[in-house]
């Protein structure tokens, strides 16, 4: 087993790190209080504007590069999905439609793709669980659209805004069942259990969420595991399905389930980021939803913790009680700044990037493992 390595943030950030006992890949980070940082220190870890910029393209560039290796076997993910959608019912293909045609950088399927390809493989099951991975996927967010009363998604208005939420619900269940009967239709038991598994996890996740919401008391493990069950439990999973669809060999499989828990994660962290530091028209959704919802996302753990007096009792009423007025996510995004919440975020992101580019090490070195090593390498300062 791979020895965890100890994860040091810069010196100004003044971190406390301990680590859980398990296995190395079930180890998170624990970020304690921020000691006050001397005058002029330089926060190596703060990208300038620049070199976001550049880190930014070059995320873009990663999905493109991945997009391109695995062209064939995407469009097949797209017939695979189309044909998935079809119903006799209009209202069914017309809602399922909707999302899948407002884009997204499919990055949950390239990940299956990816993971069978670079194990070798040369069949075409790997289409059918990566459309799996994507139907789930597109499920979740009709039913977190509702939960979240969002309208907002890649840019578009949501199914929930347009339909309703009883018709975005059912359709969401809709292409649950159709991603479990492409599970099926690849025959592989092992697939069968994992995606499945992943499938439940990522519904506790749901409940998990709405137990933090408004919750002061939150902590970073209960955020963490948010994250890990909303996120990184699929990246994960359809990381690891490729791996076994193609038969690896079981340190290579493990290692591409934690690639996609890792890069999950770090995923994350960032588009919770995003919310208080990117923009609705590079995001596709509003800025600061998370914040009018009361979520207990990191940049938000950090700075309450880091509050005090009239800056805690602004968390309390903007968060705890939900009173909130027109101007308070702009003093929100100005606490999450000043207190250097926002920063320690993207560095705890960092870390976990930086475990997703070790796993990747441990696998061959061909064209797949590469666009995925650039894939982790740029994750974190993504814009979108």
């Amino acid at each position: 087993m791979r020895r965890n390595r100890r994860c040091l943030t810069p010196a100004r950030r003044g971190f406390n790190l301990a680590r859980t006992k398990g296995p190395a890949s079930h180890r998170i980070i624990f970020c304690g209080r921020r000691r006050r940082a001397k005058r002029g220190q330089l926060d190596t870890a703060v990208l300038s504007i620049a070199r976001k910029e550049k880190a930014a393209a070059s995320f873009a560039a990663a999905i493109v590069h991945l997009r391109a290796l695995c062209e064939a076997d995407l469009a097949a993910v797209n017939e695979a999905i189309v044909a998935s959608m079809r119903s006799q019912n209009d209202m069914i293909a017309d809602i399922a439609g909707h999302l899948v045609n407002a884009g997204g950088k499919r990055l949950r399927p390239l990940l299956t793709l990816s993971a069978a390809r670079l194990c070798g493989y040369g069949g075409d099951d790997h289409v059918l669980l990566a459309s799996a991975v994507e139907l789930i996927h597109g499920a979740t967010l009709l039913h977190d659209d509702v939960v979240d009363a969002s309208a907002l998604r890649r840019g578009a208005s949501t199914a929930n805004i347009i339909w309703g939420n009883k018709e975005s619900v059912l359709v969401g269940d809709f292409l649950f069942s159709r991603a479990f009967q492409l599970m099926v239709d690849a025959g592989n038991l092992k697939v069968l259990e994992i995606l499945s598994r992943a499938a439940g996890v990522i519904s506790e996740g749901e409940v998990l969420q709405l137990s933090t919401q408004k919750n002061l008391e939150a902590t970073f493990e209960m955020y963490l595991a948010v994250v890990e069950s909303k996120t990184a439990a699929l990246f994960a999973a359809a990381s690891q399905s490729g791996a076994v669809i193609a038969g690896a060999e079981p340190e290579a499989e493990e290692s591409l389930r934690s690639f996609g828990r890792n890069l999950g994660i770090a995923y994350q962290l960032v588009d919770d980021a995003l919310d208080y530091s990117g923009h609705d028209a590079a995001l596709g959704k509003s800025v600061g939803d998370d914040f009018r919802e009361g979520k207990m996302t990191l940049p938000v753990v950090y700075a309450l913790d880091r509050a005090k007096g009239v800056e805690r009792d602004f968390w309390r009423r903007t968060i705890g009680e939900g009173r909130q007025e027109p101007e308070d996510f702009e003093k929100a995004r100005d606490l999450i700044i000043s207190t250097r919440a926002l920063d320690d975020s993207y560095a705890c992101a960092k870390r976990y990037a930086a475990r997703a580019l070790d796993d990747i090490a441990a696998l061959p070195d061909n064209s797949y493992s590469q666009c995925l090593r650039e894939l982790a390498a740029s994750s974190v300062a993504r814009i979108s």
